[in-house]
């Protein structure tokens, strides 16, 4: 028992205390241990009260939750406040004019939101076109923001990561793999501009890939639907039934088997009609580089009639003119057609190349040509310079009249280059 009745704390009280209002420490004057009943139970902190030797009047400072700082920590740091004041010297006082002084020295810190609108303004240039740009501000904007927008971005933790993409990680692993792969290269940004110090939150060198279940496990790879090539002419018999510029695009797309941000971005410009080539520029191609695609007579019927209506610069514009369809035209095109719903129109890449590697006998490397894909060996790369233009317009040629044509029995037949 301590002087004037007072008991000397002790863990265990600390801990389980439920007399609520303060109880002072004996062994150290001025600390008093601060307890709080709430709908959750007791809250327990540590306060040093004094009287200031300034103004005379009782003040208070606190010292922290009794779960982040000890009994024998608080009384040191009470001692060191007692010392001050036997100095003459207010704590409270002195503790906000230093928290003041940083505030001035410090630098308004960033939050994650702001930090990642620099870096996506930074980045863009690197990206081929704005649906990148927007696809990436809008990952962030649905499923980051909410948690780690407005926090410093000082503050992101692996924790907070985690907090962020555990709720999608198994079932929209997908979007969640590109989500942290977005938030990584943020706060490489961040870290390279001197933000914050430290590992990256978000990557999974660190614990977060211990954390989450690897996604190559657990994604499940769904393949866009493809019409079966055998049912190719059927399908586009009925699309020809339907009337407007959606349909036609949707034909166009099949004729030349290209992506259909490719087919609905067209432009005036990008096609020679006498040398029959539509050139599709580099920055519109998803391997970054210039796309020459041959067109067949049936491809070319279709764009003259466009151009007998022609609007403005795109081939196919929406209702307005002024603007390229939307990719939900085509998506609704298909969708009103009874017994094809389930399909989508990049499938229709798939029916074109299981039709050529099944009834033809054209070289693998023609294919991936026409079908503009990259090519990730770097010698096969450089060995083909060319593109093969010749060969492609016969194979075009080829799978128009297949189209048109009400399917027979597959053959293997060799396509040879067309002449004249």
């Amino acid at each position: 028992m301590g002087r004037s009745g007072r008991t000397a704390l002790t863990v265990r009280h600390v801990e389980t205390c439920t007399k609520v209002g303060y109880t002072a420490d004996a062994k150290q004057p001025g600390l008093n241990l601060q307890v709080v009943e709430g709908a959750c139970g007791y809250a327990r902190s540590w306060v040093f009260r004094y009287t200031s030797p300034v103004t005379g009047k009782r003040r208070e400072i606190g010292l922290g939750s009794v779960s982040l700082r000890g009994l024998a920590e608080a009384r040191e740091k009470a001692g060191a406040f007692r010392k001050q004041v036997i100095d003459g010297l207010d704590p409270k006082d002195l503790r906000d004019a230093e928290k003041a002084q940083r505030a001035e020295v410090r630098p308004t810190a960033l939050t994650f939101q702001q930090v990642a609108e620099q870096c996506i303004a930074t980045r863009q240039h690197e990206w081929k076109n704005a649906k990148h740009r927007h696809q990436w501000a809008a990952t962030l904007k649905t499923y980051a923001y909410p948690t780690l927008g407005a926090l410093p971005v000082d503050q992101i933790t692996m924790e907070r990561v985690l907090a962020v993409l555990e709720p999608i990680w198994t079932t929209k692993t997908e979007t969640a793999t590109r989500l942290r792969q977005r938030i990584e290269t943020v706060m490489d940004w961040a870290k390279a501009r001197k933000l914050y110090t430290g590992d990256n939150p978000a990557s999974l060198k660190g614990g977060l890939g211990q954390l989450l279940p690897k996604a190559s496990k657990i994604a499940k790879v769904r393949h866009q639907p493809a019409l079966p090539y055998q049912q190719i002419h059927a399908f586009v018999r009925e699309l020809r039934q339907k009337r407007g510029i959606s349909p036609k695009a949707f034909e166009f797309l099949i004729l030349t088997a290209a992506r259909s941000g490719e087919v609905l971005g067209a432009k005036w410009d990008e096609f020679d009609l006498n040398a029959k080539v539509w050139t599709i520029p580099a920055e519109r191609m998803k391997a970054g580089r210039e796309h020459r695609v041959p067109l067949s007579g049936r491809a070319m019927v279709i764009v003259r009639a466009m151009l007998a209506g022609k609007q403005g610069d795109f081939v196919f514009p929406n209702p307005s003119g002024k603007k390229a369809l939307s990719n939900g035209a085509l998506l609704a095109v298909i969708k009103g057609m009874p017994g094809y719903a389930e399909y989508v129109p990049h499938g229709f890449r798939s029916t074109f190349r299981d039709w050529a590697a099944e009834t033809t006998s054209i070289a693998n490397e023609t294919l991936e040509l026409a079908l503009a894909h990259t090519i990730r060996d770097k010698a096969e790369a450089a060995y083909r310079r060319q593109d093969q233009l010749e060969k492609r317009v016969a194979l075009m040629d080829r799978w128009a009249r297949y189209v048109q044509t009400a399917p027979q029995a597959a053959t293997v037949t060799a396509i040879g280059v067309r002449h004249g």
